[in-house]
């Protein structure tokens, strides 16, 4: 990792962790105030990278990361709470839906969750496609996920 790709993602870590930017247009404003000439794109690749994703907090949306390296990601079940409408599998697949705009976020946490029923996941805009090795993982993996709904 370069020099100023490092010091930029602590500047973001330090701005998440102060001030919750709710939006990566918020998060570049702040950064070009620090001196960092940043592209959205720079951003959302930054955020990925670090494990930020977005969280409901008093009723606001905002940017969280993980407490410390090797630190768990956001609670799973918080997540799905928060943004996932429906769980169905399908074949070797489990299908979630999202509100639009929100599957990224749901599929950022099952990828950190490292839940051994998921071979990998494919986030649209509003629905998460799950990947599993069996017919019989994906209705364990979704009677699993439904746990975490409730």
């Amino acid at each position: 990792m370069t020099d100023l790709k490092e010091r930029r993602q602590r500047a973001i870590a330090d701005l998440i962790r102060g001030q919750a930017p709710s939006s990566q247009e918020e998060l570049a404003d702040r950064l070009g105030s620090l001196g960092f000439a940043v592209t959205q794109a720079t951003i959302s690749r930054d955020l990925e990278q670090m494990g930020a994703v977005k969280v409901r907090r008093d009723g606001q949306l905002s940017y969280a990361l993980p407490d410390g390296p090797g630190s768990a990601p956001p609670r799973l079940a918080a997540v799905f709470r928060d943004w996932v409408r429906s769980l169905e599998p399908a074949g070797n697949l489990v299908v979630i839906r999202t509100p639009p705009g929100s599957a990224h976020l749901v599929g950022v946490v099952l990828d950190q969750s490292e839940l051994p029923e998921i071979v990998g996941t494919i986030c649209g805009d509003d629905t998460i496609f799950i990947a599993c090795a069996s017919s019989e993982e994906a209705d364990a993996l979704c009677s699993k996920l439904r746990g975490e709904l409730q």
